[in-house]
């Protein structure tokens, strides 16, 4: 009975230690320190709150003791400068010895020998931009990067502040609107995580979510080649691909077909594993789904409603969304 009291205690404690969110399960350098200043704080507040608790339980259980005027002023000038100001300093002075080195490994400092790869991510509400600079390649709500390189991203926002967080590879920093702040970030292995705007941008700021996926190196040189090579499928005949070109295309960019910029790039749209940041699963029934009541599903986002397109026309639009995977 013992045994199970404390496996039933112990359960707790094991709350969010793994999974593609959690800080205590890193996957690069910069998490793992960033894991590493949280256990000491975890182990130094345990320990205060330890001894806290032991002398709570000392004074409850002790009998009482004259003191004298004298006395009592010496004990309480003993606990205002320990518990009041040692303590305090030199936890502090612990913490920021942790934190400043943690802190620095996460600014794009020139290092010899390292080859750091650029990349533009840019917040929008409620989505996100990445561009590929070095390759010309541009996707949306999806982040791709290699295992074992470095990564400089380059952080803003088109409109309000947001905050770029990848727990399980490191820090987060705000995206400011026009400011541009950088963050160096690197995956020690292959896996898919998440990324998340860490800072309220209104009212779908839960659904601003990044799909994030570290590739090994010749994987990710793949990935970025065929989006260089892809060639979009001409749009839909007729009605279809005039209503695509005229009304979708002045938002959506498309390469060789449309150069909107004010909304997410779909040219490898079908090769995403989700719909409107996270929203939705990017499959069949989910891209009709979101076409027709994307503002019902997150409401304010920037489409508008499509009511006044025929079923028909967008079912043709949507089937060619379809094919548009390098």
């Amino acid at each position: 009975m013992i045994k199970w009291t404390i496996l039933a205690l112990a359960v707790p404690l094991l709350a969010a230690c793994s999974g593609p969110q959690s800080i205590l399960d890193p996957a690069g350098p910069a998490a793992r320190q960033v894991a590493t200043v949280w256990w000491f704080m975890f182990g130094v507040a345990s320990v205060v709150w330890v001894g806290v608790s032991l002398l709570w339980i000392y004074a409850l259980a002790r009998k009482p003791r004259h003191t004298s005027a004298k006395q009592a002023r010496a004990i309480n000038r003993r606990w205002v400068i320990s518990g009041g100001i040692v303590l305090p300093t030199v936890s502090i002075i612990l913490l920021l010895l942790f934190g400043v080195p943690t802190g620095r490994s996460m600014i794009p400092l020139p290092v010899e020998g390292q080859d750091p790869l650029v990349i533009e991510v840019t917040g929008h509400q409620w989505w996100w931009e990445v561009h590929y600079p070095e390759s010309g390649v541009t996707t949306a709500n999806q982040f791709i990067v290699p295992v074992g390189r470095p990564l400089d991203v380059h952080l803003t926002s088109a409109d309000v502040i947001h905050s770029f967080w990848v727990p399980r590879l490191g820090g987060k920093r705000d995206m400011v609107p026009g400011r541009i702040h950088e963050i160096r970030l690197e995956a020690s292995h292959a896996g898919v995580f998440r990324g998340q705007c860490s800072e309220f941008c209104g009212a779908q700021h839960t659904r601003m979510i990044l799909h994030v996926e570290a590739l090994e190196p010749e994987g990710f040189d793949t990935w970025l080649s065929e989006r260089q090579s892809f060639a979009s499928p001409a749009l839909p005949p007729g009605a279809a691909g005039e209503e695509f070109r005229d009304t979708c295309g002045q938002c959506h960019r498309v390469a060789g077909i449309t150069e909107g910029a004010r909304a997410p790039d779909l040219t490898d749209l079908a090769s995403r594993p989700t719909l409107g940041a996270g929203t939705l699963e990017n499959d069949s029934e989910g891209l009709r789904r979101w076409l027709r009541e994307h503002q019902d599903i997150k409401a304010g986002n920037a489409m508008p409603a499509h009511d006044d397109i025929d079923d028909d026309i967008l079912e043709q639009i949507a089937a060619w969304l379809e094919t548009l995977a390098p």
